[in-house]
C-alpha cells in the first residue's frame, strides 16, 4: 500500500520517500520551465481548483485538482506562484502530497487508515531511553502529555517500554486509534496524517496535531527529541541537517493542509 503514497508523475514514482533520495532523483531529472504567468484559485465542481492562466490543474494521474475548501487550494496555488523559470517540485510539498492523496488515498483510504495503526502498534512515543537522566526527563517530560491526552481524549491506553524491545499494545487501544481514524477517511485530511505519521514515526505526534493539542513546533521538537540529544553530544552531520529540513518542510505542508481544511 505505500507504493500508492509516493508521489506519481506520469505513472512513474516523483519522488522517494527520503527527501535527499528524493532530491537526488530531481535533481537527474530536468526540472519542467515554468509556462504560466498566473496561478489562482477557482470555485468548480462543488470544490475549489488551482488555474494556471485559466486552465485548472490536473493531478499526474489526470483528474481534477479539486480541494473542498478555498484556504486548502491557496495553499496549492502559492506554491505553484512562488516557482521562478522553472518548476522545483521539491518546493511544493503541498501540491504533491494533493497529487498523492487524489491519485493514491482516495483509491483505498482504509489500507492508509491500516498503515498508520501499524506505525501506532510500535509508537515512537512508547519507547522510553534507559538513560541518559537528562534524555529521559526531555521524553517524559514532551511525551508523557501526549500519552494521557491520548487515553483521556481518544480512550487509547498505550502500554510503555524501555529501550527498543517491542510491546505489545492492546488491541482495544488501537482500535480506539482506527475510530478517530476513520473518522478522518477524507483523502487529502487521511493523507497529511499519513505523512505526518511516517516523518515523525509517531502516530499519537500526528493525531495530536490535528486535533489541535499540539502545534507543529511543539510535535516536531517531541518527534526529533532523541536525535536532537545525540546532535548535542557529538555534534551536527550536514547531511542529517538538510535531511531534517526537508522533512520539516513535509511536515510543515501536511499540518498546514490540514488547518487549511478547516474551513
Amino acid at each position: 500500500m505505500r507504493d500508492i503514497l509516493n508521489d506519481l508523475e506520469a505513472g512513474r514514482l516523483l519522488s522517494d520517500p527520503d527527501p535527499m533520495r528524493r532530491a537526488q532523483l530531481q535533481m537527474r531529472t530536468p526540472m519542467p520551465k515554468r509556462f504560466y504567468k498566473e496561478a489562482a484559485v477557482a470555485e468548480r465542481d462543488g470544490g475549489f481548483t488551482i488555474e494556471l492562466d485559466g486552465k485548472p490543474v490536473k493531478t499526474p494521474g489526470k483528474s481534477l485538482l479539486v480541494l473542498p475548501t478555498a484556504r486548502a487550494a491557496q495553499l496549492v496555488a502559492d506554491e505553484f506562484s512562488a516557482q521562478e523559470e522553472r518548476l522545483d517540485l521539491a518546493t511544493m510539498p503541498v501540491y504533491r502530497l494533493v497529487n498523492t492523496a487524489i491519485d493514491g488515498v482516495a483509491a483505498d483510504p482504509q489500507a492508509v487508515i491500516e498503515d498508520i495503526l501499524r506505525f501506532s502498534s510500535s509508537d515512537l512515543l512508547c519507547y522510553r531511553a534507559a538513560g541518559p537522566d537528562t534524555l529521559v526527563r526531555r521524553q517524559d517530560e514532551a511525551w508523557d502529555p501526549v500519552i494521557d491526552w491520548a487515553r483521556a481524549a481518544l480512550g487509547a491506553r498505550l502500554n510503555l517500554a524501555e529501550g527498543v524491545i517491542h510491546v505489545e499494545q492492546p488491541k482495544d487501544a488501537i482500535a480506539a486509534l482506527g475510530v478517530h481514524l476513520g473518522q478522518r477517511a477524507e483523502p487529502v485530511r487521511l493523507a497529511a496524517l499519513h505523512v505526518m505519521t511516517t516523518l515523525t514515526g509517531s502516530a499519537l505526534l500526528a493525531l495530536s496535531v490535528d486535533f489541535g493539542e499540539l502545534d507543529i513546533e511543539a510535535a516536531w521538537r517531541a518527534a526529533n527529541i532523541d536525535e536532537d540529544f545525540q546532535a548535542e553530544q557529538w555534534g551536527h552531520d550536514a547531511e542529517a541537517v538538510a535531511r531534517n529540513v526537508a522533512r520539516k518542510r513535509d511536515m510543515t505542508a501536511a499540518a498546514s493542509l490540514i488547518e487549511a481544511m478547516r474551513a
